[in-house]
């Protein structure tokens, strides 16, 4: 999750850098020159290398507007550490599968030590046996298929709270000239996903923590994993900068917060291993269970079960919020490509129970094409988690040494016209034939939501089964809109700043329930 924005505090870090690098440009021009088997090089300042690039919190963009000056593998240094960044396809197919097994660790993120224990968690581990062991543990006991499967009660009950909510939020809605004012969508997408990701991870035992605690708590650890430290560019002198500016303390005061949520949590759920209320097993009793009974000869420890269900709510409720948020905001810009998904909907769905069910998702070839298309031009993690190289190695004839952070530009691949046909247009179509088979896990290189290879995501199948049955009863239950009346033409999606930016404002749309 970790990727370039920084703070304001780092901000004028970086300003008071600017000037040292400037007067250290007159005394020792600028600098060395690069080795000849080095990746193109974008220009760079002393000290701070091209860290003075990131300033504006959106770095794939920065990075794609980067290649396509210099190529799509280039060499750049943040502050006084190296990295690579590519944005094809071929070299994203060599980093993430090719050599996956020379490029699959991870540089230890300082906010991430921080709040994550230690980066015990599967996200953010270097890469190593105990690492492996987790994410066996993930794949195989929380969320593989038959255990997503497990869940359907939970996401089809709130999914149908949540078309309630929708339909209440439209009978407030004022009509102005038969015009609708418009309802914030993105408020009852995110309550969504925190319901349903909060139930599969911790059932209804919270410690006796009310929800939205715990939701403004993981808003707060997700801004910081956001932040880029001072330490991680720096790391002979960065820590005296981290503590002077307050980040220290800010990691140190979120750290004590989640951990507290945590041991309550966990406590309750020690407490009442029979789950007498009716709730199915969560993921916290699976590990727990693990825990205690160990798993082909690994047991884990009270801190890895803290950092895998940590990991667990993060990556489900970002992600899956921010792709249903895209996707209705694609669709609203795009009417036509909206009645299409809205028909095809509208046929398969028989509206048994008052809700689209989850076995009539498979019939709906315009929904997954819609959803698909919106995450090729919208990745969740736009600039994917670094990487970071165990050993000295070769990429397109390059050298790249050992401890070099690398980076995927999956906005960038998701963009590019060698790969995609009128790139920057929304056209569920291309994913539809020959090209529906093209599947979220990386396996074809130009499509990477989720990443791939040993680092790929472990909850693709959960995330994109809820956004799935969410839009699907969206289009089954509602007519939409923009507000007021607004032309399409002129609706800009903007996105916010961070490691996995959804819309920069709030999705405000006309809703009326069909």
């Amino acid at each position: 999750m970790a990727s370039l924005p920084l703070d304001s505090n780092s901000t004028l870090v970086l300003c008071f850098l600017f000037v040292v690098s400037c007067l250290a440009i007159i005394v020792r021009g600028f600098g060395h020159g690069r080795k000849s088997a080095q990746p193109p090089s974008p220009p760079g300042l002393p000290i701070i290398g091209n860290l003075h690039q990131f300033r504006r919190g959106r770095p794939h963009r920065t990075l794609e507007a980067l290649a396509r000056r210099h190529g799509p593998i280039i060499f750049i240094r943040l502050g006084s550490v190296p990295a690579v960044v590519v944005s094809s396809a071929s070299l994203a197919e060599a980093v993430l599968r090719t050599q996956d097994n020379v490029f699959c660790s991870r540089p230890q993120q300082y906010t991430a030590r921080g709040t994550l224990y230690g980066c015990r968690d599967i996200a953010f581990s270097a890469y190593s046996e105990r690492w492996r062991q987790l994410r066996r543990i993930a794949v195989v006991h929380l969320l593989g298929v038959k255990r997503v499967d497990s869940f359907r009660t939970v996401r089809e009950e709130e999914v149908a709270r949540f078309v309630e909510r929708v339909r209440a939020a439209s009978g407030a809605q004022e009509i102005n000239g038969g015009k609708r004012s418009g309802v914030n969508v993105t408020e009852l997408i995110i309550t969504l996903t925190y319901s349903v990701i909060s139930r599969a991870a911790f059932g209804n035992k919270l410690g006796g923590v009310e929800p939205a605690k715990v939701r403004d708590m993981m808003k707060e650890l997700t801004e910081l994993l956001g932040t880029i430290a001072v330490s991680d560019v720096f790391p002979a002198l960065g820590w005296l900068v981290d503590w002077a500016t307050g980040l220290h303390g800010r990691v140190k005061r979120t750290a004590a917060k989640l951990d507290s949520i945590m041991e309550r949590t966990i406590t309750e759920h020690e407490g009442d291993p029979g789950n007498d209320d009716g709730e199915a097993r969560d993921l916290l009793d699976d590990l727990l269970s693990i825990a205690k009974d160990g798993d082909q000869g690994f047991k884990l420890d009270r801190i890895d079960v803290k950092g895998l269900i940590l990991d667990m709510f993060l990556a489900g409720t970002d992600t899956t919020y921010k792709t249903i948020e895209f996707t209705m905001a694609e669709l609203v810009k795009n009417p036509r490509e909206m009645a299409k998904v809205q028909s095809e909907v509208r046929q398969v769905a028989t509206g048994a129970r008052g809700v689209v069910l989850e076995e009539e998702l498979e019939k709906m070839d315009l929904l997954h094409a819609a959803m698909k298309e919106t995450l090729r031009l919208h990745p969740p993690v736009p600039l994917l988690v670094p990487r970071e190289s165990i050993h000295d190695t070769q990429l397109q004839g390059y050298d790249i040494p050992a401890k070099t952070r690398v980076m995927v530009n999956t906005w960038a691949i998701g963009r590019d016209d060698e790969s995609w046909e009128n790139a920057e247009e929304f056209r569920p179509e291309r994913f539809l034939g020959g090209s529906g088979t093209m599947d979220y896990n990386g396996k074809d290189p130009r499509f990477l939501p989720f990443g791939a290879g040993r680092r790929g995501c472990p909850g693709i199948a959960f995330a994109t089964r809820l956004a799935q049955l969410a839009l699907a009863n969206m289009m089954y239950h509602f007519d939409w809109e923009l507000p007021g009346g607004q032309d399409p033409e002129s609706f800009e999606l903007v996105e916010a700043s961070g490691v996995s930016p959804g819309l920069k404002s709030a999705l405000i749309l006309a809703v009326k329930p069909f």
